[in-house]
């Protein structure tokens, strides 16, 4: 299992998540911010549980993200 958390109010646009990972990730057209599919907002803390199959492509989103508010985990 992994665990993907993503602070979106940090987040600037630049769509490198979404390239990368369209599977997990959308733009937002209300405030083209990036939108975690699947997750659940915690004080400003959006978590979700994914299989292992979407390890790599969401771990290459993180690195790609200019101001690294996406965490990838293996649990």
């Amino acid at each position: 299992m992994v665990i993907i958390t993503h602070q979106r109010e940090k987040c600037i646009g630049c769509n490198y998540c979404v390239e990368l990972a369209y599977n997990r990730w959308r733009m937002s057209k209300k405030d083209g911010k990036a939108t975690l599919l699947g997750g659940v907002n915690r004080k400003g803390f959006y978590t979700v549980k994914v299989p292992e199959d979407e390890l790599e492509e969401n771990s290459k989103a993180a690195e790609a993200c200019p101001v690294k508010i996406i965490h990838v985990k293996q649990i």
